[in-house]
């Protein structure tokens, strides 16, 4: 018979409770994350041996050098009595690292390690804890730099022409002539220089909405609402080339400054490359979930650049044909991209604002806040001027350095026109960049420049030193 003398008492569920309340009461009450309360004689003794570790080497001044830094001490002549007690505990201090300090002679003796003059350490700031805690938290103020002078732009001329609202522009890299596409879906081409019509080239069965002129052929590229990307060969004003691919309609296109290489976007949310000549399609860049409103390509890194109403902008490896930077600063869709002739630096617009952004990586400069509207177009040019045009036909000129707004333009629509045919859906810069092109709602393009007779005396610019907070996205 097995023995049973010895087995074990069963538990009750009383106890079984009771103990778990213990054990919870111990976890939870106890006093883990109480953090240790800082030991300034400890704090001090670990920053001179830490000093005396690393700086022993020239603590003792050689034979016959005088020392070129004086004890802090000797040069306080008048002290508070609160200085006068701080002085006291860090000569105890003192006593205290020059005891721990201490070296071992070979014949078991220990001498104190001789101190010089070569190599002073900090002392405590004569302050109040109240005072240094007031030194640490404040930080110093941000101050925007006095932005360079830009003349006022001003209206020089008014073309009509166009039967539909005016949707994309290009100037020629000659820069002799411009041309602009239209909702009436017709291409024409104007003299820079008289604004006269020079050409209307007619294929598309939608509106126009990019068009762009080859640096390396006597080539054009259009693109429209119809699906179509267009090859024109200007030599004899016809159709060479049709790129087919896009599901939807086009809203930008590019062209690659060294490649022979065409990029178009649209509102298929994605962004296709094409060889120029073989028609072929490189890359679907895909990745965006809504229409993609702007491209722009350049010969550095990111190669690719795109905006989309998703909110977000995409820089592209061109030869792996996938994003490798996303930026999701912005809040509402990105509607126009604006590259930096010189500087190696991009900008975005959107309704809530417009952003600067770093190449290749994609860091933050600053925002430009104070355009209220939705923001269709950007221009920059070489001279620092960055413009941005909206649907309610407003113009904002900014200093892009210093992101200062030196002036406001409101456009005046064409006589016959309604108010809301006010807007502002493109612009570029001439290449000399004294010229703005700007294509609008009420079937014209006008023209402005910067005014010859203003001077920084006659127009000086109305800025102040104002201390402000820069939002950090």
């Amino acid at each position: 018979m097995a023995d049973t003398t010895n087995a074990e008492k069963p538990i009750s569920v009383h106890s079984l409770v009771f103990r778990s309340l213990k054990r919870t009461h111990d976890l939870f009450v106890a006093n883990q994350n109480t953090p240790v309360l800082p030991d300034e004689t400890a704090n001090s003794i670990s920053r001179k041996i830490k000093a005396k570790d690393q700086y022993g080497t020239v603590l003792t001044l050689p034979k016959g050098m005088k020392p070129h830094v004086k004890n802090t001490a000797e040069t306080n002549e008048t002290t508070t009595a609160e200085a006068k007690n701080d002085d006291t505990s860090n000569n105890n201090d003192e006593e205290t690292v020059n005891e721990s300090l201490t070296t071992t002679n070979a014949d078991g003796s220990t001498t104190a390690s001789p101190m010089s003059n070569a190599l002073v350490l900090a002392s405590k700031p004569q302050q109040t804890s109240n005072q240094l805690q007031a030194l640490v938290s404040r930080k110093p103020a941000s101050v925007m730099p006095k932005p360079q002078w830009h003349a006022p732009w001003k209206l020089m001329r008014v073309i009509s022409g166009h039967l539909g609202w005016v949707r994309c522009v290009d100037v020629e890299p000659a820069n002799e002539w411009f041309v602009t596409g239209a909702a009436d879906r017709v291409i024409k081409i104007w003299d820079l220089a008289s604004g006269t019509l020079k050409l209307s080239l007619t294929g598309h069965v939608s509106t126009v909405r990019g068009v762009a002129v080859s640096t390396r052929q006597p080539y054009l590229f259009s693109a429209g609402e119809d699906k179509q990307v267009k090859c024109w060969d200007l030599e004899c004003n016809k159709v060479i080339r049709h790129y087919h691919g896009h599901l939807s309609a086009v809203y930008a296109l590019s062209l690659h400054p060294t490649l022979d290489i065409l990029v178009s976007c649209g509102r298929d949310s994605v962004a296709r490359v094409w060889d120029m000549r073989t028609k072929a399609q490189i890359h679907c860049l895909t990745g965006h979930t809504n229409t993609v409103a702007d491209v722009k390509t350049q010969a550095a890194d990111p190669e690719v650049v795109t905006g989309s109403h998703d909110s977000t902008i995409r820089y592209w490896d061109l030869v792996a044909g996938r994003t490798y930077c996303t930026l999701t600063h912005h809040k509402k869709s990105v509607r126009a991209l604006a590259i930096h002739p010189k500087w190696h630096a991009m900008a975005s617009a959107s309704p809530d604002n417009i952003k600067q952004w770093k190449f290749p990586k994609g860091e933050f400069i600053q925002n430009l806040s104070g355009h209220n509207a939705i923001v269709n177009a950007l221009a920059v040019n070489a001279d620092n001027v960055l413009v941005s045009g909206a649907d309610n036909g407003s113009l904002n000129f900014w200093d892009w350095k210093t992101g200062y707004n030196f002036q406001r333009l409101q456009t005046i629509p064409q006589p016959g026109s309604i108010d809301p045919e006010m807007g502002v859906y493109a612009m570029t810069f001439d290449h000399s960049g004294s010229r703005l092109i700007t294509c609008e709602a009420d079937k014209t393009i006008k023209i402005y420049k910067e005014d010859e007779t203003a001077t920084e005396q006659t127009h000086p610019v109305d800025w102040a030193p104002n201390i402000f907070k820069r939002k950090r996205f």
